[in-house]
């Protein structure tokens, strides 16, 4: 179990984590999402030890990470697939680390087999593709068969098998009992492979609970209208305190429910041809529920909200 508890963290003038509390608990996948420059890579570099935080604690099962005798064997993590020497093998690379750990050696090749990289465990890692760097670096955090992984950004560079492969794998992993903490921005992949959520925002949390419900949370109240009147509708939706964007032929409105809509558009004589409630992405609960917490944002932006919405229907 992973508690993180008043967890703050400057640079100088910039608060990259404010106050931010959270747990992740044992036999679950947990995703951990947040804009770019929300400090979710930060926080990640506080749990493992890697940073100090400026206030608060965070703890893996009771302890810090400095105090856990031989780490690898209680935390597995990959944060980066290029930490590795490029003129080492991948299986001179796992040895030291095994040997700095007090892991059996026989340990090494078994983990290179389980990711599948025994035909070239013994070729240069500084020769291998993005996509193998991430399957070594997945056999190092599985290393001392931990019972706490951490992955940032695990599928990075890998094809669609090995997205499939780690996406299961890592939930066999959390039903052996384990805590598996994931960061992505592959939202579709974590919709798929998280079951439950971690999100933050300008260094703060956002959100703690169940995929489920985050996405429920979002989509609550949202409706797909059209009609040949939108125009009329529209202005009297937002007179309404209704929010009201566009959508491929026709207005999503939240905040009001379609018994409410459908009301109103016979009060003001507007002709209805689709009135139906929606069923939420994690893609658009995301943008929606973030929206305010980017830090960095762009003129593509509305766009690929339209393109999200568009692609829900």
């Amino acid at each position: 179990m992973i508690e993180a508890t008043s967890l703050t963290k400057r640079y100088g003038k910039t608060l990259a984590v404010n106050n931010l509390s959270f747990s992740v608990e044992p036999g679950q996948v947990t995703g951990f999402l947040g804009p770019n420059g929300a400090g979710k890579s930060t926080t990640m570099r506080m749990i493992l030890g890697l940073d100090n935080p400026t206030s608060g604690q965070v703890r893996i099962g009771g302890k810090r990470y400095h105090d856990l005798k031989n780490p690898l064997r209680t935390v597995g993590a990959l944060l980066d697939a290029k930490w590795v020497h490029p003129n080492r093998s991948a299986r001179a690379h796992l040895r030291w680390m095994a040997r700095s750990n007090q892991i059996p050696a026989r340990r090494v090749d078994e983990v290179l087999d389980t990711v599948g990289l025994t035909s070239v465990a013994n070729k240069r890692a500084g020769g291998f593709s993005l996509g193998m760097s991430q399957r070594l670096g997945i056999a190092a955090a599985l290393l001392g068969d931990p019972e706490v992984l951490l992955f940032d950004e695990p599928v990075n560079g890998l094809d669609p098998e090995g997205i499939l492969w780690i996406r299961k794998f890592m939930q066999r992993l959390a039903e052996e009992g384990r805590t598996v903490f994931v960061s992505s921005h592959l939202l579709s992949e974590m919709a798929l492979t998280a079951s439950n959520l971690v999100v933050i925002g300008k260094g703060q949390l956002i959100s703690q609970s169940s995929t489920k419900d985050f996405v429920a949370r979002a989509a609550e109240n949202t409706v797909k209208v059209r009609s040949p009147q939108l125009d009329v509708l529209r202005a009297a939706l937002r007179e309404a305190s209704a929010t009201v964007t566009d959508s491929d032929g026709g207005i999503l409105v939240s905040g009001m429910d379609s018994d409410k809509i459908g009301e109103l558009a016979a009060e003001k004589g507007v002709v209805l041809h689709e009135l139906s409630p929606q069923t939420g992405s994690l893609e658009q609960a995301f943008m929606q529920i973030t929206g305010d917490s980017v830090e960095y944002h762009t003129g593509l932006e509305a766009e690929a909200q339209k393109v999200l919405e568009a692609s829900a229907n």
